[in-house]
């Protein structure tokens, strides 16, 4: 059996522990290994329809993922995400393409916040003007005053989401996936890093 997490630039793969991901252009090197049988969830129509070309036979989770929430329109990979928490109360953070924020407690979703991934952030200074066309500094230090443009660029990203992300986890605890997360972790002590959270959601959804 594989698990599939179908995304915008990426398809996310497990498969009996192993995981890995691949561009739409690149699922011809693993049709082999898509010969069994495959389940997946998706945001992207168009990357599922590539899927779909190398494995007719994959099957839509996005129905059997169940998640007790008033939210209208919640992703099937923030259900997911929510799930892999397996009853556990807490905030999930999915730092991706975009940055996700969820908040489980007695497994009721009670709600979340989308914020822009850092490269979405890198975007959005280019379309201002090619002086901000730079990588941003991640690394910047957050006690000082910024005194170069990439520094400032990384201290108003940073400084943006570890603030949401404090505001909303409080005293609660904190569970990153996602290609950020451990990065996004390591600012909190109460911070859980799981890369297999979504896996661990659409095995819940099947085992149910």
């Amino acid at each position: 059996m594989t698990l599939c997490d179908i995304g915008n630039t990426h398809l996310h793969f497990y498969q009996e522990g192993r995981v890995w991901a691949c561009v739409p252009q690149n699922l011809e090197n693993y049709k082999e290994a898509l010969q069994g049988g495959v389940f997946y969830i998706s945001v992207s129509p168009k990357n599922t329809e590539h899927l779909l070309e190398f494995c007719p036979s994959a099957t839509d989770l996005a129905p059997k993922m169940q998640l007790i929430s008033k939210y209208e329109g919640l992703g099937v990979d923030r259900i997911a995400a929510c799930l892999g928490l397996g009853g556990k109360s807490g905030v999930v953070i999915d730092a991706g393409s975009a940055i996700t924020i969820d908040i489980m407690e007695n497994n009721t979703h009670l709600g979340g916040v989308i914020l822009p991934g850092f490269e979405s952030y890198c975007h959005a200074y280019k379309s201002i003007s090619p002086a901000l066309d730079m990588p941003l500094n991640l690394r910047v230090d957050l006690e000082g005053l910024p005194n170069a443009t990439a520094d400032a660029l990384g201290y108003g990203v940073l400084q943006s989401v570890l603030l949401t992300l404090k505001h909303l986890i409080g005293e609660r605890k904190s569970y990153f996936t996602g290609g950020d997360g451990k990065f996004l972790g390591n600012f909190f002590s109460n911070g859980i890093y799981d890369g297999l959270l979504v896996f661990k959601g659409m095995r819940t959804a099947l085992e149910a």
